[in-house]
């Protein structure tokens, strides 16, 4: 149902999907416009992100990026910039870490509501911002 939604919608759809290779094998993104890969800089994460992005090459997604999720230092930037560069992934956001999102996440409500000039709520903005020019 999910793959007949997107290849339907006649304008943006966003799919927020689980970390996990199970959507891309089975062809749900097959009639995406763009796949955007979230990648923490952890080796689980990084090795995931690397999967799906060959899947998506495979099934002839032309525009795959990614984003850098939990930055805390240049240690963590270092080791996604470096991963993504041996992948082929074009970084297109860095979210750092932020404790706005947590204590958020502990009052129950959006961190765009809860301190929308978070740094992460910046840096998503800029995302948004390039992404539609993109379009």
């Amino acid at each position: 149902m999910l793959g007949q939604l997107i290849e339907h919608a006649n304008q943006v759809t966003v799919v927020d999907m689980e970390a996990s290779v199970e959507h891309m094998s089975r062809g749900t993104y097959r009639h995406v416009d763009v796949l955007l890969i979230v990648l923490e800089p952890y080796y689980r994460s990084l090795e995931t992100a690397g999967r799906m992005a060959a899947l998506a090459q495979g099934l002839g997604i032309q525009r795959v990026y990614g984003i850098a999720n939990k930055v805390r230092n240049a240690r963590d930037e270092a080791a996604v910039l470096d991963y993504c560069a041996k992948h082929t992934i074009e970084l297109v956001a860095r979210i750092p870490f932020d404790d706005a999102i947590v204590e958020a996440d502990r009052a129950g409500v959006a961190l765009i509501d809860h301190n929308p000039d978070a740094l992460a709520v910046a840096e998503i903005r800029h995302l948004a911002r390039r992404l539609a020019e993109a379009m």
